[in-house]
Parts: structure tokens; sequence; C-alpha cells
């Protein structure tokens, strides 16, 4: 039976929490290890700023209201209240009730990112020709909220910040490296408490993480209130 609070595998995502509950300190960098997941407390009116550290490395993002963990970021309610799969700079990310979460408020990329892809898992591997356990991201997912005190409630469709998936006239899509440069920034502002999920992507095996295949680290920062 399929649990959502269960990992299929694990890494070293369980050790690497940045505290016991997730609340972080202002201002300070943090490293998202090659392969792995973190989770991070992010107060209202506060900023989480994700950089993209070597330029070629795609973030599955997630969040979690931190007073209702049923009540999470949707990539379905998105489309549905900017009527576009895209986003872009002043753009608010709404929550399956409706409720604005996030509003990007800064984007140093070309903003090319995807709305569109469900996170990798260990179904999509084996998909792939892996006959062993390979790191996901939907274990990330899992194993971050754990290392924080929390269980996911589901696996929503994550905000694939960086990742290049063009879509032509016909709907076709294609898997393409990211257009993204060494140390492009995102910031978005949280609108509500939330517990944001950040996944360094660890597919090796498609080239959306560079034509290298090659998996990088990620930074962030939580800023101060604006």
């Amino acid at each position: 039976m399929f649990d959502p609070e269960k990992p299929d595998g694990t890494n070293k995502t369980l050790e690497i929490a940045i505290s016991e509950n997730g609340e972080p300190k202002l201002n300070n960098t943090y490293n998202i290890p090659a392969r792995c997941g973190i989770a991070v407390i992010v107060r209202q009116n506060q900023v989480l700023e994700i950089e993209n550290t070597f330029g070629t490395q795609v973030c599955d993002f997630w969040s979690f209201n931190a007073q209702d963990i049923q009540e999470y970021l949707s990539m379905e309610h998105i489309h549905t209240s900017l009527g576009s799969v895209y986003l872009k700079v002043g753009d608010s990310l709404v929550t399956n009730k409706r409720q604005k979460m996030f509003t990007i408020i800064e984007d140093t990329s070309e903003g090319i990112h995807d709305t569109v892809i469900a996170s990798c898992d260990h179904h999509r591997y084996q998909e792939l020709g892996c006959t062993e356990y390979h790191d996901n991201c939907v274990d990330n997912l899992r194993m971050a909220l754990i290392a924080i005190g929390y269980r996911a409630p589901a696996i929503p469709s994550p905000f694939n910040i960086w990742m290049n998936i063009p879509i032509d006239k016909d709907g076709k899509i294609k898997w393409l490296a990211p257009s993204s440069q060494p140390k492009d920034k995102i910031k978005l502002k949280a609108e509500i408490d939330s517990i944001a999920v950040m996944s360094s992507c660890p597919q090796d095996l498609t080239p959306i993480n560079g034509e290298n295949f090659k998996i990088r680290d990620l930074n962030f920062q939580v800023l101060e209130n604006s």
C-alpha cells in the first residue's frame, strides 16, 4: 500500500537537518549537498533565497503550511490562479486551499522553470533501467520532513526551479539542460508561515541537470523580514 510518509530508501538527508525543528539562523548560508534534501521553516514576510551555485542544478521545491501540514503548495492550483504553466517575478504561488504561500520577488536567471513534471521517485528510476535503489526527490522530501519532526501528508507536484522542459505547440515536451548560470538566485517571500523543502535533484540519467549529468550542491538563506 502506498504510504506518502515512508521513503523507499535512505541517504544522508536524514542526518543533515539545519536544526532539530527546521528553524534557521537568519541570513546564514546553508548548503544542500548534491542528491540530498533539506527542510526549513520560513516565517511570514521572511524571504527564502535559493542559489544555483554551479548553474546547472535543478531544485525540486515544495512547501507546507506550518500551522496545517495538510495545506501545501499546489502546481494545479497555481496554473488555475495564474492561467499559465510558467512563473515569473511578481507571481504568487498558492496552496491546495488557494491561499497565497509565496511570492516570487527576484529571479536572476532567464526565468525558465517547470511546474508540470512530477518529482523523480523510485519507480521513475526503475522505468529508466535501475535495478538498485537510486536517490530521488520524493524520498528527499520525505526524509527532509522526517529530519525535523514532520511526516509528508502527500507527495505534491513540485515547483522545479531551473528545470528546462519546453512545451511545443502540440503539447510535446523535451528534457533539456538548465539555461541558468552559476550563482543565479531566486527569492521567494513567504506570505504565511511555511515549511519549505528543497531537493538537489539526483536525476543523472537524463540531461536535466546539465549535459555532463553531474549532480551538484545548492545553497540557500532565509533573510530577515522585509
